[in-house]
């Protein structure tokens, strides 16, 4: 499993439903990487036999994995197939992922269990929509988000938690600093088992403005969408 206290910081390019093999190609011969940084891609599953890591400072994730460990389960990936695949990262409970596919903290739960006893880092995601936050219910959803969707082994070491305000993902809204920054402590201090845990920001990170948000002192990186799908934007993030 990758030891986390070693980076400075963590960025995690999701790709989500885009990409091919000339894209894939033409990303990595322009990808900048630090070496002061764990710098991850989450593809497509269809094209993560063709990501590259290097083991050091790059690393290849899913978007997805399967609650279920093996049986009749027509298009599933389980964590197993994953490991057998070099892949060390996976995401777990995207926005996307609750919304579109119904995705409950139940299930969130169990398949960051199955990652974690395959040695893979679940970055187990939480956040608010918008009409949750103008009903000031964002401590009480990433409250109850946070106990049902993060299983009982998880730790500083084995896991990875992204904030992921519904409401900012792909709109280009963004949370003030101090929000982020005051949500990034609420997660830490739920329990003081996350006091040591990394948090990631997500939601409309762009290169104009991940510095000021990855310099926070509670947040430990950023896990980024559309504007990682721009190599060129996506280096600069990472720099």
């Amino acid at each position: 499993m990758v030891i986390l206290d070693k980076y400075s910081s963590i960025f995690i390019a999701n790709w989500k439903l885009n990409g091919n093999s000339s894209f894939l190609k033409d990303y990595y011969e322009k990808l900048k990487l630090n070496s002061n940084n764990c710098t991850i891609i989450c593809s497509p599953s269809i094209y993560l036999k063709s990501l590259k890591g290097n083991n050091e400072y790059l690393f290849c994730g899913a978007q997805d994995v399967s609650s279920y460990k093996e049986g009749a389960y027509t298009g599933e990936l389980s964590a197993s197939m994953l490991k057998d695949n070099n892949i060390d990262f996976c995401l777990v409970g995207h926005s996307e992922r609750r919304q579109y596919f119904a995705e409950t903290n139940d299930n969130v739960n169990l398949k960051s269990s199955n990652l974690i006893e395959e040695n893979i880092i679940p970055v187990i995601c939480i956040g608010e929509t918008l009409e949750q936050k103008e009903n000031n219910l964002t401590e009480e959803i990433l409250s109850t988000q946070i106990k049902n969707s993060i299983p009982n082994e998880a730790t500083y070491q084995n896991t990875l938690i992204a904030y992921e305000p519904v409401w900012a993902i792909g709109t280009g809204l963004t949370p003030t600093l101090d929000e982020i920054s005051q949500v990034h402590e609420l997660i830490k201090n739920f329990d003081t088992k996350f006091k040591s845990f990394k948090v990631l920001y997500g939601g409309s990170v762009k290169s104009s403005n991940s510095k000021e948000i990855n310099e926070l002192s509670h947040v430990d990186g950023c896990l980024i969408g559309g504007a990682s799908l721009k190599v060129d934007e996506f280096n600069t993030i990472i720099s």
